[in-house]
């Protein structure tokens, strides 16, 4: 047990060996671009910082900001789970992850582009030909439908883990309807209302202008002038696990949080009923499934779309932000083959890493798994949230069968990673009334118009708040920090 010889705050913190942790570095000595924070936050004792966190958790409490747990019988709807002690990232690090994630979107963009266009990737690529079009994410009537502003991935959330030896690696991808960013805004609100004077020291880029780029990136793929478009959130309404962020991004980008009944189609063109009669909609930021936005081409009993949406969108007259379809690649099971398309289309290699994986849809891979299950986190490819999941270390030899069957069955809903070490960041612990080595994962943002990606520089920390859990996710016992960047200067 390694341990951070210092007095207040951080008096006695110990990391486990083996793990990079974002305050200690080599000979225990803190890390350099840490040193500003542990000198401004470090010299509160533990019962002032005590406080300071009850306040901060009081103002989640008194501004709703909850998400929703269906499984849970003690009920839905809970505070999320907040801690004050940031996750600091230097600016140097920020620089690379920035570089990697423009590059990745760039690159699934257009492998899009081409999976619903003219499949150029697939030759010579029986593989990854099968593994595309046999997902059931794969929707064939899409092919040959161009989006207007030419985007289809307008807001992305690529989960990053940093390795034990402090490497930053992608996780997976999110490019379907990602979640979270309202926690990014309200986790920064209470850094300023709590530690203004830390937060000014340690000279942090903002966050707050996040809203105001997703209006401009919305309105920028409009079919119409962008100046003179309507834009608004679709939410499936307010039993959504993520219903408070609907209501947060149409408030703060100041567009009509709407529902499907509140659209209809006519002409090939999306209206808007309101009390002075029918609006043109240009953009819909839509935070409903693919198989629910359009009753009339998918499913049938979905009262949550709106009819004939996807026929406006395949003439032009719309852009769905994110365009349908997209969940073919950030299919776990395609995140193999990432570093491969980033080659294929942009001619250079993938300048952020990735979690080796086994796709059980090989024979070789799937044997390998089958033989070493107990070694590897064994994953459902269209599971999220922490569902579906095997840590094969920390499982059970009946869970462990359980598994084994479930792979035979259907190899091609599972792959396999060997279990990284996640690095651990200084975490308050309310039991023990001290700070604690906890897990941590990093979800950026970045948001894309036809002019390219934009990465908003910080994201959502999600960190592990149990003792020597691996799931950070929030419906699975985690929270999470405000992430501060920065400023090259600093």
């Amino acid at each position: 047990m390694r341990q951070l010889q210092v007095r207040g705050l951080f008096d006695g913190y110990a990391i486990q060996p083996g793990t990079w942790d974002e305050l200690l570095g080599k000979g225990d000595a803190p890390r350099e671009d840490v040193l500003r924070l542990l000198e401004r936050l470090g010299a509160r004792a533990p019962e002032e910082f005590s406080r300071m966190q009850a306040l901060a958790e009081r103002a989640l409490m008194n501004q709703g900001v909850t998400f929703s747990v269906y499984a849970d019988r003690r009920g839905t709807e809970r505070i999320f789970p907040f801690c004050l002690i940031p996750r600091l990232v230097s600016a140097a690090d920020w620089a690379h992850v920035e570089r990697g994630l423009e590059q990745r979107v760039r690159a699934l963009g257009l492998f899009l582009d081409d999976v619903y266009g003219e499949q150029r990737i697939f030759e010579g690529r029986p593989e990854l030909k099968a593994m595309v079009l046999g997902t059931s994410q794969y929707l064939p009537k899409l092919r040959g439908v161009r989006p207007a502003g030419g985007v289809r991935i307008h807001i992305a959330g690529i989960d990053l883990i940093r390795d034990g030896q402090g490497t930053f690696r992608v996780l997976e991808d999110n490019l379907r309807t990602p979640s979270g960013v309202s926690y990014v805004m309200e986790g920064r609100v209470l850094s300023k209302r709590v530690l203004p004077e830390v937060l000014e020291r340690t000279r942090v880029r903002r966050v707050d202008h996040y809203p105001a780029k997703l209006a401009e990136t919305l309105r920028a793929s409009s079919p119409e002038d962008p100046e003179r478009s309507t834009a608004v959130v679709l939410t499936p309404g307010p039993y959504n696990s993520a219903y408070f962020e609907h209501s947060f991004l149409a408030r703060t980008m100041g567009v009509e949080l709407v529902h499907g009944a509140d659209l209809f189609v006519d002409d090939d063109r999306v209206w808007l009923r309101t009390t002075r009669g029918p609006r043109r909609v240009h953009v819909i930021y839509r935070r409903i499934d693919d198989a629910f936005i359009d009753p009339e081409a998918f499913r049938p009993d979905s009262m949550l779309g709106v009819p004939g949406l996807m026929r406006a969108w395949a003439a032009g007259n719309v852009a769905l932000a994110n365009a349908p379809g997209n969940g073919v690649a950030d299919d776990k099971a395609v995140y193999a083959f990432v570093p491969e398309i980033i080659r294929y289309y942009l001619g250079e290699p993938a300048l952020l890493a990735q979690v080796p994986t086994y796709v059980c849809a090989r024979e070789d891979d799937r044997r390998y798994v089958l033989e070493h299950l107990e070694e590897l986190v064994v994953k459902a490819v269209d599971e999220a949230g922490g569902y579906g999941m095997l840590m094969g270390p920390q499982s059970t030899k009946e869970e462990r069968e359980d598994f084994r069957q479930r792979i035979l069955a259907t190899p091609r809903r599972y792959i396999a990673q060997p279990r990284v070490e996640l690095s651990t960041c200084p975490t308050w612990d309310a039991s023990s009334g001290r700070v604690v080595a906890r897990r941590v994962d990093l979800r950026p943002y970045i948001l894309t118009s036809p002019q390219g990606p934009w990465v908003l520089p910080g994201g959502l920390s999600r960190v592990a708040l149990r003792e020597g859990s691996y799931v950070v996710n929030s419906s699975q016992g985690g929270g999470s920090k405000d992430t501060w960047v920065q400023k090259e200067d600093a």
